[in-house]
């Protein structure tokens, strides 16, 4: 089977092509370190390593609820997002039965699917975004699972709730729709919350989001999901043992007590994707409006050419062979960096061509 494919890290590439200084903006990673207030609580956390952690991991069960102004008993955790993404495929599918997703999308769908003998149905894009008419379409009596990426990972580009309200009023009570919000906090707050907007008209809806992106923790793999009690209930019991460490626990507590710094380095990194937005338009690139902290470039058939230029000048990025490049925002000098060396890449390509010519 298909296994999930990483972004590569900067080290690999500088192995690779002999090269020193690479930079990293294939994983969709914050540039920058978590605050300090996160890092004292997993150093105060790591005295009790002989210990197992809260297997249901209460406390920040708790604090989750609180924040997000629901009952505790709507509050499921697990090892990232895509740790409660498996979790959904464990919990409802059985061999044969058809998971839905849009695509491309998040490369664990299919991945999640085929690990359970499941039926992988991927649903064409329109353009860059998901086509929910067409999604909903392709549910039928073998449907046990939707996926839906918002935004969508790697397109980047974001339905509204009022459009998933209509896409679920089609969807069928007994099929569970994951709507997974890795990306949520660098998401345009008109389009609604489907946490405030969804969950308690749909018993059938999960939203998922983590600490991986915007609060810098995707080293300790810490996500939750929100949905009525019942489907809690369910996901819960396919949970590994102990699958939030005790580390991962005490940082996501921490980053809920830390929100007003974390929302200054997301307002940070948004006024740095509005600028490299900006200056790659003013480059003459066509690319779909980003709601993450990524971009993409609908390269086509240069795609592979372009990345591994990008790579060999130190500009470690993720394609996506035939169709396009994701590239993380970063801090400011990467993103210069980023947009020279790719203005360097598409001007030595654009000689081959004309030589070859």
């Amino acid at each position: 089977m298909a296994s999930y494919r990483p972004g590569r890290d900067a080290a690999q590439a500088e192995a690779e092509h002999g090269i020193t200084d690479a930079i990293k903006l294939a994983s969709n990673e914050t540039p920058w370190p978590p605050v300090s207030s996160i890092v004292d609580a997993v150093r105060d956390a790591a005295t009790d390593m002989n210990r197992y952690a809260d297997h249901r991991a209460s406390v920040l069960r708790e604090r989750l609820a609180e924040w997000l102004g629901v009952g505790s008993d709507m509050i499921t955790v697990g090892a990232g997002s895509a740790g409660l993404l498996q979790q959904l495929c464990l919990s409802f599918v059985d061999p044969g039965d058809e998971v839905v997703f849009p695509w491309r999308s998040f490369e664990v769908y299919p991945v999640y699917t085929q690990l359970m003998g499941g039926r992988a149905v991927r649903v064409p894009l329109d353009g860059w975004s998901v086509d929910l008419d067409a999604v909903a379409a392709a549910v039928g009596p073998g449907t046990k699972l939707v996926f839906l990426a918002n935004p969508n990972n790697p397109t980047g580009t974001a339905l509204s709730t009022d459009r998933l309200a209509d896409f679920l009023d089609q969807i069928p009570g007994d099929v569970i729709v994951g709507i997974d919000e890795a990306y949520r906090e660098f998401n345009d707050p008109a389009l609604g919350d489907p946490v405030v907007d969804l969950i308690d008209d749909h018993a059938n809806v999960m939203v998922l989001r983590t600490f991986s992106k915007a609060h810098g923790l995707a080293g300790l793999r810490v996500g939750y999901g929100v949905a009525q009690a019942p489907l809690v209930e369910q996901v819960d019991k396919t949970m590994a043992p102990f699958a939030v460490n005790a580390l991962a626990q005490a940082a996501g507590v921490a980053a809920i007590a830390a929100e007003d710094e974390i929302r200054a380095r997301v307002d940070l990194l948004l006024a740095e994707r509005a600028a490299l937005v900006a200056e790659l338009r003013s480059d003459g690139h066509e690319f779909p409006d980003p709601h993450g902290n990524f971009l993409w470039l609908p390269f086509g058939c240069r795609t592979d050419r372009i990345h591994l230029g990008l790579e060999r000048r130190g500009v470690v990025t993720r394609p996506f062979s035939g169709e396009g490049i994701r590239v993380t925002v970063g801090s400011a000098d990467e993103n210069d960096r980023f947009r020279a060396t790719l203005a360097e890449v598409l001007a030595s390509d654009r000689q081959n061509r004309s030589e070859q010519v």
